[in-house]
């Protein structure tokens, strides 16, 4: 039986003999363990060895995933008398069957006999260029291309996908990955319909899965477990973050040194607070009417009108033209007018913090805190003024980054200095 493997070439676990193999490693991982800490003499350093540790942990992955792309060939379960891959792998590693599902699939989407091509992003992940969850991101959005293409342009799509992995992480990059085809589709519209057919499949999908389950404890408590489409869980997200915001945490953490007990309290500990909170004050004779949170929609007016395309959310989620037409009718979704009359966007000195005109305004420039890495969305965001108004700066729009309330912080410690570059704000602590 043919042996499929996820490398360029033989890789060592599979083209050696396996003993020996595991051996040599054990004996590595050994003699670093036995070193203790790596002594470090600053940022770099330690920089280099994180990055070295985990590209050398991927490579370690492509092997186990070339290992249960073999086995699997071989047909090792059902030797073991077990149902498939699946039940193998999670048997062996005590991985649960969901895990062991998802490792077992990408195994195989990566698996190639010899002489064929290796995919690109299996090359990736063997070299540590990627890890397995940009791996499986790319698998999947490469498997809901449409069925017409060539499979040079299959190929074309995942490499521009590999690309975009090294600068973006696995939930951002599958984000992006929803209009892969405009690697080798010029027509935006065609990539705009595609982009919609898989936001509607996604909000189907979705919608079958939705569900509550609510069980008395018995002590004066009630357990449940929800699962609901991501813009009902934005909406709840925004609300919930308002009531437990960064500044009432501080706040509270002030008065918890103070000695207050009832301040002590962990972040989830706030958020059920704020939840319950939440479910007591629901307005049961008006639910028909808007929800309490405004949740910012971007869309362009085209795609609205044609309910095709994609809509983002403030919250750093997308949504299809069409959910976003049913959500206007009644939800709390604020319109953007780029070029209508009378929104004071400009302010000068005559007001001292930025209005919500134009935060709605940057909400369509933005989706992320500026600061180079943060992916925290645009709604976590606080506006902060580029020239500090001590200093004479102004609310003007252009004067407006948003900040989550960490590095919003961060820019005003006099520890830190910043600098601005074409990928955002970075920070270095003062030497």
């Amino acid at each position: 039986m043919t042996t499929p493997v996820i490398a360029p070439s033989p890789t060592p676990a599979l083209g050696a003999d396996p003993g020996l193999v595991l051996s040599g490693l054990r004996a590595a991982i050994d003699g670093l363990q036995a070193q203790g800490t790596p002594l470090v003499r600053g940022p770099q350093e330690y920089d280099a060895l994180l990055i070295g540790y985990d590209r050398e942990i991927r490579r370690l992955q492509a092997l186990k995933l070339a290992v249960v792309a073999a086995a699997d060939a071989a047909r090792v379960a059902e030797q073991a008398g077990l149902s498939d891959t699946s039940a193998w792998f999670a048997r062996r590693t005590r991985s649960d069957g969901a895990a062991a599902s998802r490792e077992v699939g990408l195994a195989t989407a990566l698996a190639t006999t010899p002489g064929q091509t290796v995919r690109p992003c299996a090359q990736a992940l063997a070299s540590g260029e990627l890890s397995a969850d940009h791996a499986r991101v790319i698998v999947a959005a490469t498997g809901q291309l449409p069925s017409g293409l060539t499979s040079g342009e299959v190929t074309t799509v995942e490499e521009d996908l590999v690309e975009k992995a090294g600068r973006l992480s696995p939930d951002h990059l599958r984000r992006v990955a929803r209009r892969a085809l405009a690697a080798v589709e010029e027509d935006q519209a065609i990539v705009d319909r595609h982009e919609d057919d898989l936001l509607r499949t996604e909000e189907d999908g979705a919608r079958s899965r939705t569900k509550l389950t609510l069980h008395d404890n018995g002590d004066g408590t009630t357990t449940g477990h929800f699962t609901v489409p991501t813009v009902a869980a934005s909406i709840l997200r925004k609300v919930i973050q308002s009531m437990t915001s960064p500044r009432r945490a501080r706040l509270g953490a002030t008065a918890a040194q103070a000695g207050d007990p009832t301040e002590r309290r962990d972040w989830s500990h706030q958020a059920g607070h704020a939840f319950a909170d939440l479910l007591g004050r629901i307005p049961t004779d008006h639910l028909h009417h808007k929800v309490a949170a405004t949740v910012l929609v971007t869309i362009e007016h085209d795609h609205l009108r044609d309910a095709v395309g994609a809509a983002g959310l403030d919250t750093g989620d997308s949504l299809s033209a069409s959910e976003t037409l049913r959500l206007a009718c009644g939800a709390g979704i604020a319109p953007v007018v780029l070029n209508g009359p009378g929104l004071p966007l400009h302010l000068g000195r005559t007001q001292r913090f930025f209005n919500e005109a134009q935060r709605v305004v940057l909400a369509t420039r933005h989706h992320t805190c500026i600061a180079e890495g943060c992916e925290r969305p645009f709604a976590w965001c606080e506006l902060h003024h580029r020239k500090h108004w001590a200093h004479r700066g102004t609310s003007n729009l252009e004067d407006a980054d948003p900040l989550c309330g960490f590095h919003h912080q961060r820019i005003h410690d006099p520890r830190y200095t910043h600098t601005r570059g074409p990928n955002g704000v970075t920070f270095r602590l003062r030497t």
